[in-house]
């Protein structure tokens, strides 16, 4: 039973939350926005240069996109995403945006509070989830006008802020501060809960429990609900429904933490794969010296734990991430050991998927990792590249002994180690970590090659009614494509709620 709740506003009588949304990203923010009433309708002028989209759209053009057939409208469209409803929203919010064109959205959205379904979305840092924790000054790998939101072009925003995209892409810093932005612009507050921490989702039957009461909500960014309400004598129709229970606590100012419960129809995770950073799993990894994030390489920096004359950093990985982290030291002359499984002409790295005059400076890493093969001398001095290289152990006085391919080990002294393979999503607040709702079952965890297995026009998890997965937890990485699965799953809690028609 639920210790206590929070007050919402929208509610004629104690019942539960129609929809919780955890992660308060991209994703989560566009879920948001389309659950607030916000409803796209194609232009009137408008028209598509597939004639096969634009002919199903005139077919319905009074009808706004949310209460069409997803399915139908996207049936045979292609593109980057394996996501029929991310291709859909995609070509109508930037249409031909991957033949260069700069074309306006095809939507005009227009504000419907009648349709609205309340909601909160619980996230530990403000809005745009992981891109606060992002090192500033990073380059986004997308375009920056594909890290916009519906019906506030990025651009626009940049222009305002009387900055300029370098080579069209934008800094961390500024895409944290545009999701803010987004969130005041667009009235959603109310909805967001930051400084949340979630515990625990499971379902229970919907009879006596705690539930949310019609009340006043705090309208400024990043506040918290006061949770005060404990109810005992609930009246709720169809009491043998069973609904989800959200646990968890808010982190409060003097480091208090407070308990809340919420009880909802309807839970999406958003939270993102980047919340657990993987491990290599070998001897020593958990040494003091050794970090799996790169904000520890700026931390040591800013210290000067670390500095031109110390022992190499040794970074591991062959990523982006780990690519920004050999960027960000050469940058501060901070002497390199990069080590990395694949042979660098391994059609399967990431560089050799990026178009040179976009990602120069990714390319020049590449050209590092495969050109440098002695620390001391050469184009790029204070960098070394192990290719085909296996950690076989750290050792305790900062020394890690490496495996190449033929068996050979060797010893570098280091003075510090980034082990940036990759990540897992944290979801240690469902049972069994939420593996019973993988496309692989019988794999340990969910995964980048392992995601959520739902309905790809709902998003919908297959395995479990009632709740969704968005962005990269059902398989979609990157910002321009979360959104479409926003839109798969607003259509589909609007139709729940009768919001929409049938």
């Amino acid at each position: 039973m639920c210790s206590s709740v929070q007050e919402y506003p929208a509610f004629s009588e104690y019942q539960p939350l129609p929809v919780v949304i955890i992660g308060n990203g991209p994703s989560g923010i566009c879920l948001s926005y389309l659950l607030s009433g916000y409803t796209p309708y194609i232009k009137e002028e408008a028209t598509h240069s597939n004639p096969i989209l634009q002919r199903k759209l005139e077919e319905a053009p009074e009808r706004p996109i949310t209460d069409q057939d997803l399915q139908y409208l996207s049936e045979g469209l292609e593109g980057r995403s394996s996501s029929p409803v991310a291709l859909l929203f995609d070509t109508l919010l930037r249409p031909d945006t991957d033949m260069g064109s700069s074309a306006e959205s095809m939507l005009t959205w227009w504000h419907e509070p009648e349709r609205a379904v309340p909601h909160l979305v619980l996230g530990q840092s403000p809005p745009g989830g992981a891109w606060n924790s992002i090192e500033g000054s990073m380059i986004t790998l997308s375009r920056g006008d594909w890290m916009g939101l519906p019906d506030l072009p990025f651009k626009d925003w940049v222009r305002r802020k009387r900055r300029h995209l370098r080579n069209d892409r934008a800094t961390a810093r500024d895409i944290a501060q545009y999701y803010q932005h987004y969130v005041k612009k667009k009235g959603l507050q109310q909805n967001f809960i930051s400084g949340s921490v979630v515990t625990s989702v499971r379902k229970v039957h919907n009879g006596t429990n705690f539930m949310y009461k019609n009340e006043d909500a705090p309208t400024e960014l990043g506040s918290t609900f006061d949770l005060e309400e404990q109810l005992n004598n609930t009246s709720i129709s169809n009491k043998n429904k069973e609904i989800f229970q959200v646990n968890g606590f808010l982190k409060m100012e003097s480091d208090r933490l407070q308990p809340f419960c919420i009880h909802a129809e309807n839970v999406v995770l958003a939270t993102g794969m980047f919340d657990s950073p993987s491990w290599l799993r070998v001897k020593g990894e958990d040494l003091p010296f050794i970090s799996h994030q790169i904000s520890d390489l700026e931390e040591a920096v800013r210290k000067q734990n670390v500095d031109p004359n110390s022992d190499p950093v040794l970074i591991i990985g062959a990523g982006l991430t780990a690519a920004d982290a050999v960027l960000f030291a050469h940058h501060c002359n901070i002497p390199v050991v990069h080590a990395f499984r694949r042979k660098v002409n391994d059609p399967g790295l990431i560089f050799n998927q990026l178009p040179q005059m976009m990602y120069p400076e990714y390319h020049k890493v590449h050209q590092m990792m495969k050109e440098q093969s002695i620390l001391d001398s050469g184009q790029y001095k204070g960098y070394i590249s192990l290719p085909e290289h296996f950690v076989v152990r750290f050792e305790d006085d900062k020394k890690c002994v490496f495996q190449d391919k033929s068996g050979h080990q060797v010893v570098y002294n280091i003075s510090m180690a980034l082990v940036l393979i990759g990540s897992n999503p944290n979801l240690s607040f469902l049972p069994n970590n939420g593996v019973h709702l993988a496309v692989d079952s019988e794999k340990s965890a969910i995964s980048k090659r392992n995601p959520i297995d739902i309905d790809q026009f709902t998003y919908e998890c297959t395995q479990e009614e009632g709740l969704y997965a968005v962005g990269p937890l059902a398989g979609d990485y990157f910002v321009r494509f979360v959104q479409g699965g926003a839109l798969a799953a607003a259509s589909s809690l609007l139709r729940k709620s009768n919001k929409k028609p049938p």
